[in-house]
């Protein structure tokens, strides 16, 4: 079973930072794109950005800029470094494995998600 192991969420005040970790076996870290979702209270879920094997990153309008996504091949670990937060961002905010075809990043494993509260 993939087992994807998340962390470093908090409670932030506006306009700080945040980093969240996502830790993968190596072979599924290897062979998969890496994404970032949120579900925010009393909305759907949605991308806030995903990376390829290769290192192309792509952002969800709401977060680029001040979001980035990275992965660390040594450490088996994708990362999301969260900037100038604000209260929108609040969110459980889910690790995924995926594949990208025609540009669209399918997620296909999920992590436990990890609570990001960002206060006014």
């Amino acid at each position: 079973q993939v087992q994807l192991v998340e962390s470093g969420g908090d409670l932030v005040q506006a306009g700080g930072s945040l980093r969240l970790s996502c830790t993968a076996s190596a072979t599924i870290f290897s062979r998969n794109a890496m994404g970032w979702y949120r579900q925010a209270p009393g909305k759907q879920r949605e991308r806030v950005a995903h990376i390829s094997i290769g290192g192309d990153t792509n952002y969800s309008d709401s977060v680029k800029g001040r979001f980035t996504i990275s992965r660390d091949t040594a450490k088996n670990t994708a990362y999301l470094q969260m900037n100038s937060l604000r209260p929108e961002d609040t969110g459980v905010y889910y690790c995924t494995t995926g594949y990208i075809r025609l540009n669209y990043y399918n997620p296909q494993r999920w992590g436990q998600g990890t609570q990001v509260t960002v206060s006014s």
